[in-house]
């Protein structure tokens, strides 16, 4: 069956000598793992969370994160991770919208039990953290201690998993219900592409809320252990990478760009580490050669996809990055590769219908992995779920040898004097000037062409950019209707807990900007 809980079983019956979990805190085998996941779901159950219960969970990344996720798919029950940089109200949005029964808070976050919003969960709350006596609620340590072990539930291949909630960048963040098959499935596809096996240590770098982390599942399928970075740091994924001796990750270009920065890189033993993966959003070509020069020795690759496709969809793999970087032909590294096994992928023109190799339009895909729709948004669900095709929002190409371009969100295309303007390609030639640490462009107002193009961006340290100098780095590189001539220059842009340039919060700060360049005076 291709169930998380026939994986769980699997591991403790075929793994179950092996390191499961490695932390400064516990040492446990893939036995001791299950055992503890089979006695904090039993403990779970005897609060009164059965299956098909849905229970939401704010904690920094542990490894009893993993064992309170792994505890749902175990009994049966539907774990709701939250993300942890929500305000209470929002947090207790998405607990009504699952109708969770409990909450989960782990270290750091005990405080949320006292505010207003989130007192109808006042009694219904457990600690994810170890067993002490000043907590006043039960802890999942004290439940894993106090309960024997559960059977596994019976769950189908089309039983719901788990509940993530989308970023909500475009109003109210939507529940996608992920199936066992539609986890189990993309934890093999990325697991091939990965190279995942028995030996590897995987860490968790990105937060647990979030669809990456589902990256481990792959991992998890073949025996890997698995170790936990709390909260993102430079330093710490260095020090993590060293110590834990990690031989696979995955990290957001922001978070790679944040930790090639760090001064002391160079005095860290990162030998271990086999293979990267980047995603979440875009990493400029010269970004990604630099990347490779600094993990030297490890392979890098990429991977595009959504919440809605349990994540993965297309992976730029190894052979492709060394052969673009020992060619001196970047092109390809603008592209998200091939589909991964399994899902099928076209491009629709407006018309809906499929359009010639090289012509853009949306990017709609079928697989496994691929959600049935969102809670409660039977709208929305039929917009963009149809005919068993997923409507993914993104605007790409595909080439003639099956490479997918994503070129841009359908939300974040300019259309300025009639031409659309993928914002993606503007940035990938602002990434080429030196002095250009980081860069968003956004479409603002315009009352000559309907939109104009406007650039933030984050200068280098030390550097000196102005309006003029962007301008004239962008001739030649792209057309003149395509070069921003509006822009800010700011410290730092506002970003998500991925470190995804949250492109809506500018359109906030600028969209209204009448903020004529030197240029154009």
């Amino acid at each position: 069956m291709l169930t998380m809980t026939s994986a769980l079983t699997r591991a403790e019956r075929v793994f179950g000598g092996k390191t499961a979990i490695i932390d400064t805190e516990a040492t446990y085998s893939w036995a001791e793992e299950v055992d503890r996941i089979a006695r904090l779901a039993g403990g779970l159950g005897s609060l009164g969370i059965k299956p098909t219960h849905r229970y939401g969970i704010v904690s920094p990344n542990t490894f009893r994160y993993q064992e309170a996720l792994y505890a749902g798919y175990w009994s049966g029950a539907v774990p709701v991770p939250i993300n942890m940089r929500l305000a209470p109200p929002e947090i207790r949005y998405i607990l009504e919208n699952a109708e969770c029964s409990w909450l989960l808070l782990g270290p750091g976050f005990e405080d949320l039990a006292d505010t207003p919003e989130l007192a109808p969960w006042k009694d219904h709350l457990v600690f994810l953290g170890p067993e002490t006596d000043e907590a006043p609620w039960p802890s999942a340590d004290g439940l894993i201690a106090g309960h024997d072990p559960l059977p596994p539930h019976p769950a189908a291949e089309d039983d719901i998993a788990l509940m993530l909630y989308t970023g909500g960048t475009t109003g109210r963040s939507k529940g996608v219900p992920l199936t066992h098959l539609n986890i189990v499935s993309n934890g093999m596809q990325v697991g091939l592409v990965m190279g995942a096996a028995i030996d590897d240590n995987y860490l968790h770098i990105p937060p647990m809320f979030h669809a990456a982390d589902l990256l481990a599942t792959g991992f998890t399928l073949v025996g890997s252990a698995h170790c936990f970075l709390p909260v993102f740091t430079p330093a710490g994924v260095l020090t993590a990478i060293q110590d834990y001796k990690v031989t696979a990750c995955m990290m957001a270009p922001t978070m790679i760009i944040m930790t090639l920065g760090e001064e002391s890189f160079k005095s860290f033993d990162l030998s271990s580490l086999r293979v990267m993966l980047y995603g979440s959003s875009p990493m400029a070509a010269e970004w990604i050669k630099r990347t490779m020069e600094a993990f030297d020795g490890a392979d890098i690759l990429q991977g595009y996809g959504l919440t809605e496709t349990s994540p993965i969809l297309t992976t730029l793999d190894p052979p492709e990055h060394r052969q673009a970087i020992e060619s001196g032909d970047l092109e390809i590294l603008r592209s998200a590769g091939r589909p991964v096994v399994g899902v099928d992928m076209k491009i629709l023109g407006p018309d809906g219908n499929e359009v010639s190799p090289d012509d853009s339009g949306e990017v709609v895909v079928r697989g496994p992995n691929v959600s049935a729709g969102y809670l409660n948004r039977p709208e929305e669900t039929s917009a963009a779920f149809k005919d068993g095709w997923f409507h993914t929002g993104d605007v790409g190409r595909l080439d003639e040898d099956g490479y997918l371009f994503v070129q841009d969100r359908k939300k974040d295309m300019v259309i300025t004097g009639g031409e659309n303007v993928y914002t993606t390609e503007v940035e990938a030639a602002l990434y080429q000037h030196p002095e250009v640490h980081e860069t968003a462009v956004i479409g603002v107002p315009d009352e000559k062409f309907g939109e104009a193009l406007f650039a933030v961006i984050v200068p280098a340290p030390g550097a000196s950019l102005d309006e003029d100098a962007v301008i004239e780095h962008c001739r030649g590189r792209i057309g003149s209707y395509k070069i921003p001539r509006r822009m800010a220059f700011v410290e730092e842009m506002p970003k998500s807990a991925m470190g995804k340039i949250l492109k809506a919060e500018l359109r906030k700060t600028y969209g209204g900007s009448e903020k004529i360049s030197a240029a154009q005076r």
